[in-house]
């Protein structure tokens, strides 16, 4: 069993740049992958980025590609989403999902663990 804990969000301006952090339960969080999905009002939920376990792999959504950074840091069960240059269409609910496969998904199915998000707003 896991429980992931986000924090982070908050408003920002375009241009700006924030830092969302998931904190695991667990003693076997380093055999999980993570990933970050996001959900915008009306809008079905999207993966963002995520990275496997051993944090030696990655994957990037091309909306994203060059703006964002997940990375994990095994030894105090957390894993960060660095957000950069941040767009208006980048605001929705952010949220941190664990997939006990432990190898590298970016397939919301395969998660088997989830947040409970935080809002990321992106506005002037």
């Amino acid at each position: 069993q896991v429980q992931l804990v986000e924090s982070g969000g908050g408003l920002v301006q375009p241009g700006g740049s924030l830092t969302l952090s998931c904190a695991a339960s667990g003693r076997t969080f380093s055999r999980y992958a993570m990933g970050w999905f996001r959900q915008a009002p009306g809008k079905e939920r999207e993966i963002v980025v995520a990275i496997g376990w051993t944090g030696g792999r990655t994957y990037y959504a091309n909306f994203v590609k060059g703006r964002f950074t997940i990375s994990r840091d095994n030894a105090k069960n957390t894993v960060y989403l660095r957000m950069n240059n941040l767009k208006p269409e980048d605001t929705a609910v952010y949220y941190c999902a664990a997939a006990s496969r432990g190898e590298l998904t970016s397939y919301g199915a395969d998660y088997n663990y989830w947040g409970q998000g935080t809002q990321v707003t992106v506005s002037s």
